[in-house]
């Protein structure tokens, strides 16, 4: 269908009433085309809108079609900026009705304090939202700190995790807030990314989605992985907050904080869980996090930016990826995030 233009086939005929349009995409609301006469246009006005409006439009379309194809939908929150915008598309996608799907924490017990205290304070209490939270407790038992083993610790806490989760719940579908130009691994996913009955994702056995068209047929046991903002950009993303005035963890602004130097990574011991080694000595520098995680896992960057303007003038200018700080992407000799993706992560 041509932009601004009726398919004439939608039409109704000459003094029938017009025809009512059930779809996926529109299944909580209904709609009815204008009576117009064949090959007449719509004003174009009537369908301006701003890139982020369109980015938006787009995510609430996805989340619609997931509602209305799955039994048991689910969102993946991870209490950082992506979910922060996630959440907001989803609560506007089902407004003023309450999400008709809980959100899912996968808790390593080594994420940030503030990343809790806004999970807590924001999304259960003042939004009043369902979240689950769960923690490999299995793993837990093992104790194997992020900074001694970060690839077996993620593989625990956080992939085993999930996939459990996954399984404990019977979820057929999982909202994620990954984005196509984070990572290269991320790049090559679908909207729609199809997961086997081990959580598996094999970027080679993945379904085509010409025309915006999902197929959300699974298996039992199968599932699928959506990602209503894989066209979105970090830029995007910051504009998008700053637009809506979404509440995000104040890690993602600068300010005075106490870092250690590893590796060439700045790293916020968040409590004193993490040793110092030989020779370290902790500082105070001007950081923000540009992506947010495991404390040991995720380093800082040294910033002045202080308010959402300038983290997006910061943006404009900036060059190089939002998770060149996540240690994990480091792993397995820098296909880590691939690897752990085939093998169930996020």
């Amino acid at each position: 269908m041509i932009a601004g233009r009726v398919s004439e086939t939608a039409l109704p005929r000459s003094g029938c009433p017009p025809r009512r349009v059930h779809h996926a995409s529109n299944f909580h609301s209904p709609f009815i085309f204008p009576l117009l006469a064949p090959g007449s246009t719509l004003p174009m006005s009537d369908y301006s809108l701003t890139h982020l409006r369109q980015l938006e439009a787009e995510s609430i379309h996805i989340f619609r079609e997931v509602v209305a194809e799955f039994d048991k939908p689910v969102m993946l929150y991870s209490i950082g900026k992506d979910s922060a915008v996630l959440l907001r598309l989803a609560l506007k996608a089902f407004a003023p009705a309450k999400l008709p799907f809980p959100l899912l924490h996968v808790d390593t017990t080594y994420k940030f304090r503030e990343m809790i205290e806004h999970r807590e304070k924001y999304v259960r209490g003042e939004l009043g939202l369902d979240v689950l939270v769960h923690i490999n407790e299995e793993g837990l038992k093992l104790n194997i700190p992020p900074w001694e083993d970060s690839e077996r610790h993620t593989e625990l806490m956080k992939t085993d995790a999930l996939k459990a989760a996954l399984d404990k719940y019977q979820f057929d579908a999982a909202f994620g807030g990954a984005r196509r130009d984070e990572e290269k691994s991320r790049a090559k996913e679908r909207v729609f990314s199809f997961r086997d009955k081990a959580h598996r994702w094999d970027p080679k056995n993945q379904r085509p989605e010409l025309w915006n068209l999902y197929n959300g047929r699974v298996n039992k046991g199968e599932s699928i992985r959506v990602f209503p903002m894989s066209n979105w950009t970090e830029l995007d993303v910051w504009q998008y907050i700053h637009l809506e005035n979404i509440p995000i963890v104040p890690l993602y602004l600068s300010a005075p904080r106490q870092v250690v130097r590893r590796d060439g990574i700045l790293l916020m011991r968040d409590d004193d869980r993490m040793p110092l080694l030989p020779g370290e000595v902790e500082e105070t520098k001007m950081v923000r996090f540009r992506t947010l995680g495991c404390y040991p896992l995720s380093g800082a960057v040294e910033s002045e930016a202080a308010t959402l303007p300038e983290v997006i003038q910061e943006m404009l200018l900036t060059r190089t990826s939002e998770r060149q700080g996540r240690i994990i992407d480091q792993d397995e000799g820098g296909v880590g995030m691939q690897k752990k993706k085939e093998r169930g992560y996020f």
